[in-house]
């Protein structure tokens, strides 16, 4: 009998001390990273060991002052939140900053991470906490126009001069909910920023133009300036479908346009208008994306040319109406310039700049895209033939290709256009050298600012 009440004590003991030790376990490694310093905008990112990862609590807690902001909270919902890295590790990310926590303030703040795991098979638990010290900047760049006499045509651009601090802030212009960033001006001064903007087609005359510059935590000024607009009148046209038309259009484009689908290539009107509409939007959005690819610096020089002996058929931002057996079946903008010479007519570069498309571009056929730095492109569509490849930097009146009735053209013209951060914009202001010269060249010297590209023409 005594044998067993010995070994129900040394039971008792070892259970014990089983117990005792489990208590002093440690707890979860933590480790706090993500933003040293947040604004508008932050993020931290917590690491937590434990064998097999388990966990049966973790929290994240922001502390300034008597302010406590729960950021994470560990629950059965909110358990998919964490990413398991290996076998014992697992991780958590969470936006921070004022947009997050409206009441955070400039100056420190404290990240505070408890996190427990199961011990003595899930009898006990073991606590551990970390806390990590994170700075809190809320002062928005400074950001000052230098330049003056702002006049925008509705539909074309202008450019303005101005200073940003710190340097290194992105930084534009803002017009309603488009942006056109801002471009080192090549001077000894770092926080001198060009940027070109545009009014377009179909914005309000009153749409809000603003400079703005915002620091990567997200802490964003700006600041309106002197500008006048003129308004402009775009006409009206009606483009009348048959089918001789449809059938020469129509196959050719699908085929060399697989993104677009029709239920029933046969049904030419019904394909056309698929085109006409939604490969139309899916051709503007590519060519959007191609403002991405500009350099940061002006490639051109002087007035942009337009191509010369031909008569404009159609003008910018024309409100097309499109009629078939009589009824209208379709609206669209045309947002460039048709212009016709002979058949194969030789297609000139309007000014130098880098080829950054050069190919079949859905509704524009053969086309051929320049840059001309900071947000400034070129369009030449419908071409017969193309005689350029992307990357190639091409001077003015460099030949780019020749003339034809790709795409949805109605016969042999080039359809042209500008484009300002990825937005078509009428190229008469560009064609223009009173205009090149009072709108951008004198901003540009009344600067201190050196011509593009060595000097303008």
């Amino acid at each position: 009998m005594w044998k067993i009440l010995v070994a129900l004590v040394l039971l008792a003991v070892g259970a014990a001390a089983l117990w005792v030790n489990a208590g002093r376990a440690e707890g979860p490694a933590i480790e706090i990273g993500g933003s040293a310093v947040v604004g508008q905008t932050g993020e931290i990112a917590v690491t937590v060991t434990a064998p097999n990862a388990a966990l049966t609590a973790l929290e994240a807690t922001v502390v300034q002052g008597d302010l406590r902001t729960p950021l994470f909270a560990l629950t059965p919902e909110t358990a998919g939140d964490l990413v398991v890295v290996d076998d014992d590790r697992v991780t958590l990310t969470r936006a921070t900053g004022k947009r997050v926590i409206a009441e955070l303030k400039a100056g420190e703040a404290q990240v505070v991470v408890t996190a427990t795991r199961p011990v003595l098979f899930g009898l006990r638990e073991a606590t551990s906490t970390a806390t990590s010290t994170i700075e809190v900047r809320l002062t928005p760049p400074q950001v000052a126009v230098l330049s003056q006499f702002h006049y925008i045509n509705h539909g074309g651009s202008e450019l303005v001069v101005y200073r940003v601090n710190p340097p290194d802030a992105e930084s534009g212009v803002r017009v309603g909910d488009r942006i056109y960033r801002g471009f080192p001006a090549g001077s000894t001064d770092p926080a001198l920023r060009v940027a070109l903007f545009a009014l377009l087609w179909d914005q309000p005359l009153n749409t809000r133009i603003e400079v703005f510059a915002r620091d990567s935590l997200g802490n964003e000024g700006s600041g309106t300036f002197d500008f006048r607009v003129f308004a402009k009148q775009f006409r009206s046209s009606t483009i009348s479908l048959d089918d001789r038309f449809l059938g020469r259009v129509v196959p050719s484009i699908l085929q060399n346009s697989p993104e677009v689908r029709v239920d029933d290539p046969t049904n030419l009107l019904a394909a056309y208008l698929a085109i006409n509409r939604d490969l139309r939007r899916m051709n503007n959005d590519a060519i959007a994306a191609l403002a991405a690819e500009t350099a940061p610096e002006m490639l051109w020089q002087g007035p942009f040319k337009q191509l010369i002996n031909t008569a404009v058929e159609a003008g910018f931002a024309d409100q097309r109406t499109y009629v078939y057996n009589g009824q209208d079946v379709d609206r669209q903008v045309h947002l460039g310039f048709d212009l016709a010479s002979t058949a194969a007519a030789p297609i000139r570069a309007a000014n130098r700049g880098r080829v950054i498309h050069a190919g079949w571009l859905g509704i524009y056929g053969n086309c051929v895209i320049l840059d001309h730095g900071m947000g400034l492109q070129s369009l030449y569509a419908h071409l017969s033939s193309i005689g350029v490849t992307a990357g190639e930097l091409v001077e003015t009146e460099a030949e780019l290709g020749r003339s034809g009735a790709t795409g949805l053209a109605g016969g042999d013209h080039l359809h042209f256009t500008m484009l300002l951060g990825g937005n078509a914009i009428t190229p008469i202001d560009w064609w223009s050298a009173q205009w090149v010269s009072d709108r951008v060249l004198r901003k540009l010297d009344e600067a201190g600012l050196p011509p593009p590209s060595g000097g303008a023409q």
